[in-house]
């Protein structure tokens, strides 16, 4: 089982969705992808990856695989702002702070 990491900005994000059900949606999918079973996940360059939710809006998960124990959160959207949200997060990757992360955990 991966460890999952989830940046400040993520966890913002999750709290202020009100869809108590996207919620535990998201929560079960993130869940799955530490256990090895990705489901719907779409590389979108510089070793990013969306996770795709079909629930609602569509969210989508951006996350970066850090070898065989981390998984980092980058950011939460939904379809409407996938464009944007890739960007951004090509843009931010260098400025995840790996502080206290063991990859060997």
């Amino acid at each position: 089982m991966k460890e999952i990491v989830q940046t400040e900005s993520f966890r913002r994000w999750e709290q202020n969705l009100k869809d108590r059900r996207a919620k535990t949606i998201i929560a079960s999918r993130l869940f799955r992808l530490a256990n090895g079973l990705a489901g719907d996940v779409k590389p979108v360059g510089e070793g990013i990856s969306e996770l795709r939710i079909h629930f609602g809006p569509g969210y989508r998960i951006y996350f970066k695989d850090q070898g065989n124990y981390i998984i980092v959160l980058l950011c939460g959207g939904d379809k409407s702002s996938q464009a944007r949200d890739i960007l951004m997060e090509k843009n931010a990757e260098q400025c995840i702070p790996m502080a206290g992360v063991n990859e060997h955990a």
